[in-house]
């Protein structure tokens, strides 16, 4: 594990992302219309964690550039609550992205869990602690143990993409989950709109 940075309202100009990075939020809960976005975090190759707390009023200009920038890959777990969480309160398109839980459905349907703790054991021999997922997120001074659990959440989804793109291969999905990666903002889109309940490509 690379070095935690941390910042209010936005990220530096002065840090950038070469080909690909690393993004995962934190909310107040599930409810993407009425549980806020506390805090976006985001990591490079070398295991460097940046967790920007997202301020309320404030315009994160520099975080929404990147989450834009068409050049940078954007890799999540579950992007779909991801992506969808960001268009609501950031009002930023973000694309391309990269699911790791996707592409782990893809690789090993018949699994009972796709959770990230599941495939960074199974993948990469790492025992993941969920045990501050739903602490408050919305609290103005974030404690230690947040941010070390909030940056763990981002520094493995390089090491896992690297992975599962070995394994998508192998299995020739590797086309149909780029197919699946490039709906994922249509798919959010839809989530924005009320389109999940019913959902419209149920029978």
């Amino acid at each position: 594990m690379g070095r935690i940075f941390f910042y209010k309202g936005d990220i530096p100009a002065d840090v950038s992302f070469k080909n690909s990075v690393a993004v995962d939020t934190e909310t107040m809960g599930l409810d993407i219309h009425r549980d806020r976005l506390c805090l976006v975090q985001l990591a490079d190759e070398k295991g460097n964690a940046y967790l920007i707390q997202i301020k309320k009023g404030k315009n994160p200009t520099h975080l929404k550039k990147i989450l834009s920038d068409r050049k940078i890959l954007k890799i999540f777990h579950f992007a779909r609550f991801d992506v969808a969480v960001l268009k609501h309160y950031l009002d930023v398109d973000t694309f391309p992205v990269y699911c790791t839980k996707i592409a782990h459905k893809l690789y090993r349907p018949c699994l009972p869990s796709h959770s990230l703790k599941t495939i960074c054991s199974e993948l990469l021999s790492v025992d993941l602690s969920k045990e501050q997922q739903i602490s408050d997120w919305g609290a103005d001074v974030l404690t230690e143990e947040q941010k070390q659990y909030a940056a763990k959440d981002v520094i493995y989804l390089h090491a896992l993409r690297e992975k599962l793109d070995a394994l998508l291969k192998r299995e020739g999905r590797e086309k149909l989950a780029q197919a699946c990666f490039d709906f994922i903002p249509v798919r959010a889109e839809l989530d924005l709109l009320d389109f999940s309940n019913p959902d419209i490509f149920e029978h």
